[in-house]
This record gives C-alpha cells, structure tokens and sequence, in this order.
C-alpha cells in the first residue's frame, strides 16, 4: 500500500504526552480530548495521533479541521492513505464479503466527498512512521503495521508479528525502546521480547465492552495510563443519521459493542449472551 515510509523526528518530548488513535469523523470525540488535554494542561505538541481521522460517523471534514487546529502530531492511517491517493475503499483490511467491508462503503464514499481538496493534501503529506524521546528512551510510532499500514495486531497476536514489525520499524528508523501503534481500536499493552507495544485505543467508537467512553492513553514519566473519554454521544449520532449513514455504527456508539466481530480473533469477541 506504501510505496515510501516517510519517518518523522519529534525530539525530545519529555512532559506528559497524550496518545490516541481513530477519531473516526467523531466531531463530539475531538471535542472531548481537546477538553481532556486542557484540563491537564497539555498542547498540541505534547499530542501524538495515530492515525484514522476520519472512518465511522458523520463529521469528517469537522474532525479533520479540529484536529488540525489542536497542532498535534498524526502519523498516517490507512483512511489518510487512501483519501490522499484517491483510492475508492478504504483499505483497512476487512475480509471482502464481511459485515465491516461491506459496512465501510458508506462512510468512506461519504468521507470523500466531504473532504475537500486540501485535506487530502495534508493527509498526504503526513509521516508514516515518527520517533522521539521520552524520558531517556526512544519511541516509534506507527498506525498498524510498518509495511501494511492496515495490518491488524491485537494483545494476542503471536509473538513473531511483534518482532517482525520491530525489525521493520528499526530498518527504518533505528533502534527503539518501544513502539506505539493503532489501528484496531482495542487499548492493549503488550510487554514484548523488545520492550513495550502500546495501543492507546481509539477515542470514535467503544472498545467492544458494552460502555459509550471511549479511549485515550496518557505517557508521563515514562510510565502508561489508559483513561475513559466520554462526549456527547446522541450529538453524534445525529450526526451520523443527517449524514445518511447506516445505524450499525450509530448503534455502536450508543450499545458499546461493535456491529460486527469479523475482525476480531476469537479470543476477543464478545458472546452475545454477555452483552445483557
């Protein structure tokens, strides 16, 4: 999917940085970190995206220019790939024929239209991989996969994916003492052979666990907290229903489970005889 990793260098960022993935066209969501951070008192440039600005609900272009406005850094998800390059899917790697593949027609063809053309410009100049330090270690950041950006990688994925993405992120970008990564929307630490692989969450959809908070992660002192992010979720799926867009994600915002667990390994799913 990538023909070139653009690799961006941040320094030292030695105060509290906040960590977060897939806003998801979740205007609401945006608005809600932006208040988190404030309380906290952290800017922009102690914020790290990875990436998924936009996907599920109906603000996308409000979302894009929020989280411009915020100054934070992005690293590119697959959604900015593929707007920036005119792509017609989104190509996040859902099985053709699956409940999510056939589900995220919708919201990426409203996603394009919406967007105009300098968003997908800066998408399209936004890094794939970045680095800095924090507290005396080095961190790479990454959206899903180095090579795949829309690879999927859970708390229980084998071993041997870890370690082959840290190679690939150290061909890159030299060696690193942890690595930060996105895409499956599930908040995970997993301690590794390498050192530690940190998935904030997203903060545009529940994680699969039946509440409506969201998800943020917050490094500081060298040391990782998951935090719960609520936000006007009936502002959201307003949103969504003006912008035409099917319930089933809707429905997620409002059940905190996703519409479907084809994506999911088995041993995160959720038996529908536990959703109450």
């Amino acid at each position: 999917m990538q023909a070139k990793i653009n690799c961006a260098e941040l320094g030292v960022l030695d105060g509290p940085l906040l960590l977060f993935c897939g806003p998801y066209s979740n205007l609401q969501a945006v608005e809600a970190l932006a208040a988190f951070a404030a309380a906290r008192g952290i800017d922009g440039g102690q914020m790290i995206c990875t990436g998924d600005i936009v996907a599920y609900c109906g603000a996308p272009r409000e979302c894009v220019a929020a989280i411009r406005a915020l100054g934070c850094t992005v690293v590119a998800g697959n959604c900015e790939v593929q707007l920036a390059s005119g792509a017609e899917d989104c190509g996040c790697g859902f099985a053709p024929g699956s409940s999510c593949d056939m589900l995220s027609g919708a919201w990426y063809a409203h996603a394009a239209s919406r967007l105009d053309a300098g968003a997908k410009d800066w998408m399209g100049r936004l890094p794939d991989v970045a680095v800095f330090r924090h507290q005396g270690q080095r961190y790479g950041v990454i959206h899903g996969g180095v090579r795949d950006v829309a690879r999927f990688i859970w708390s229980e994925s084998a071993a041997a994916v870890f370690e082959e993405e840290w190679q690939a992120l150290e061909d890159i970008a030299g060696p690193v003492d942890h690595i930060i990564a996105g895409h499956s929307g599930l908040p995970f630490i997993r301690e590794t052979a390498r050192g530690r692989w940190i998935n904030a969450g997203v903060i545009g959809i529940p994680p699969h666990d039946g509440g409506q908070q969201t998800r943020v992660a917050l490094l500081d002192g060298g040391e990782v907290g998951f935090h719960r992010l609520s936000y006007d979720v009936a502002g959201a799926v307003a949103d969504m229903a003006k912008a035409g867009l099917p319930r089933a994600y809707a429905e997620a915002l409002q059940s905190g489970y996703w519409p479907s667990e084809d994506v999911l390994p088995p041993g995160l799913r959720v038996p529908s005889l536990a959703r109450g």
